[in-house]
């Protein structure tokens, strides 16, 4: 057998190692990249339905990557609605597949409550094939459960975690477990907020406030205040503005501490302050209010 022939006869062997290793690799390990959208109070899109974008606006608009609707009932305590979150998380954030998360207003105080609270347990590996009830079975290759979850990163537009005034005074009068939850003492004490397993939190914070401003401290988007949705830590809210307000301290951008001294929480990071005052709490069923530059910016990054 001369060289050249040598070369071929080893080459061909080098080939079907290669096939045959490719082989013996499970199916479906090709890593998938989702965009979870987590709404906030009140009703929308249908429990279990991923594909159901009714609380946000048109289904068609460009929100991210592969992007999944995970719809609760806007209503009950977070403690109990925590749960159909933590299913589409263990769908769509396990295994080989990773997820951006973009949550709005009580959306936020959910997804914090799972990382602080159960972003170390054991969770199922899945298909990211969900039933009706939005709930995915075991992969069926590789491991069965992994601790917490693949998350690249969270977008907060008109964040709650930190409460709200409207909660505080009664303004919302409805008697829903969630109200109750959002009473800014409550909501702060209920989980530990600096807790995020590393992921990072980027905050869009409102300001275009007005029928009940006199309820909410400092700058806010008639919802929320910015020590709210700008993520500021500590027990209670405060009153915090954009730079040139003379009457309350500032909320700087990202991690700075805010004037005053008072830090955010830890990995939370305002991405926007809504500096001109342009942005409402509002969704307005088409994507509006502060949620809009948060879209825009999930569009772009979340690939």
């Amino acid at each position: 057998m001369n060289t050249n022939m040598a070369k071929t006869a080893l080459l061909r062997r080098l080939c079907l190692i290669f096939l045959l290793v490719l082989g013996a690799l499970p199916l479906g390990a090709s890593a998938t990249n989702y965009t979870l959208w987590v709404n906030g109070r009140g009703a929308g899109g249908a429990i279990g339905n991923y594909q159901d974008f009714a609380y946000w606006g048109p289904g068609e608009v460009n929100a991210g990557v592969n992007k999944r609707a995970v719809n609760w009932d806007g209503a009950g305590s977070i403690a109990e609605q925590s749960g159909t979150v933590r299913n589409a998380m263990d769908c769509f954030c396990t295994g080989s597949n990773w997820c951006y998360i973009a949550a709005y207003s009580a959306g936020d105080p959910i997804v914090g409550y799972n990382l602080a609270n159960f972003g170390s347990s054991q969770r199922p590996v899945t298909d990211a094939a969900p039933n009706g009830a939005g709930v995915c079975a075991a992969s069926g290759g590789g491991a069965a459960t992994q601790t917490g979850w693949n998350i690249k990163w969270i977008r907060v537009a008109a964040g709650a975690g930190g409460g709200t005034e409207l909660s505080d005074v009664g303004a919302w009068a409805t008697g829903e477990a969630l109200a109750r939850d959002l009473r800014t003492a409550t909501v702060r004490a209920m989980y530990n907020h600096n807790d995020t397993h590393g992921v990072s939190f980027y905050m869009y914070a409102g300001a275009r406030g007005t029928l009940y401003s006199f309820l909410l401290p400092g700058q806010d988007d008639e919802v929320v205040a910015y020590h709210s949705s700008g993520a500021v830590a500590g027990s209670g809210g405060g009153s915090y503005c954009n730079p040139r307000d003379w009457f309350c301290r500032d909320l700087t951008l990202g991690d700075q501490v805010n004037e005053g001294g008072t830090p955010k929480w830890s990995f939370h990071y305002v991405a926007l302050r809504d500096d001109g005052e342009r942005y409402t709490h509002y969704l307005q069923n088409n994507w509006q209010g502060i949620t809009a530059p948060m879209r825009a910016d999930v569009e772009a990054t979340a690939l």
